[in-house]
């Protein structure tokens, strides 16, 4: 159930980003308020997260998910640049939430 949890939280996440995003640096309320709301519940489901999962895996995973997820968001919605340094970097992210999640259980 943690798991799940911190699956959430880390989509809570990515939710957070894409209304920061649309915030526009504060100028736009609703997405502000969408901003500020989504990191309080992703961080809320986060603390839950970590009462049944090793602190340093659950915030490794969660800031790996909404990494990955806004990055790719970012390519998608944005236009923000695809290279072979990024993906590298996506996979690396990827591959060490994982490696962590094994070794932790």
């Amino acid at each position: 159930m943690a798991w799940l949890i911190l699956l959430a939280a880390s989509v809570v996440e990515i939710l957070m980003g894409l209304a920061l995003k649309y915030a526009n640096g504060w100028t736009r309320f609703w997405p502000s308020v969408g901003g500020v709301a989504a990191a309080l519940a992703s961080v809320f489901l986060l603390t839950l997260a970590m009462k049944h999962l090793p602190a340093g895996t659950a915030y490794v995973v969660w800031t790996g998910i909404g990494s990955l997820g806004i990055t790719l968001l970012g390519i998608v919605l944005f236009g923000d640049p695809v290279s072979a340094p990024r993906i590298a970097c996506m996979v690396m992210i990827v591959a060490s939430a994982a490696a962590l999640k094994c070794i932790d259980g």
